[in-house]
């Protein structure tokens, strides 16, 4: 199974998406955190996935993207979420310091995150296939 997890202080925002993936991507494993200190105790090398809001109370997304990078979790498997523009967030996190920063309003950029949802769903399942083809030999 492909864990995933997503820190974010917005309640809504994190219902929205938590339903949409447990929906459209059952064999991901999703969690979520609406705190960012009980976040990082959630952290591990062993996501899949893990998505950050920059701007949240007490720990922005810069600090915990460093927490992340040096608890193992490869800045390629991390997204930066975030309310502002495109320009900005790009101007902050230059390519190759995440996999992503997306604004999380903007219809466009959700369908990036729906890509790599269905990306980590494929292998998942892809996975599970094989894991059964083996076992019937």
């Amino acid at each position: 199974m492909q864990k995933v997890l997503m820190i974010d202080d917005d309640q809504l925002f994190l219902d929205y998406i938590e339903d949409y993936v447990r929906e459209r991507y059952p064999a991901l494993e999703f969690s979520t955190c609406l705190d960012p200190i009980r976040g990082l105790a959630a952290i591990h090398e062993g996501l899949a996935l893990l998505l950050l809001d920059l701007e949240m109370p007490g720990l922005d997304g810069r600090k915990m993207l460093g927490y992340a990078v040096a608890k193992g979790v490869g800045r390629n498997r991390i997204i930066i979420l975030s309310g502002r523009d495109a320009e900005y967030l790009h101007k902050q996190f230059p390519m190759g310091s995440c996999l992503a920063v997306l604004n999380k309003h903007e219809m466009r950029q959700k369908a990036v995150l729906d890509m790599i949802f269905s990306s980590l769903h494929e292998k998942c399942a892809n996975s599970v296939e094989q894991t059964r083809q083996a076992a019937q030999v």
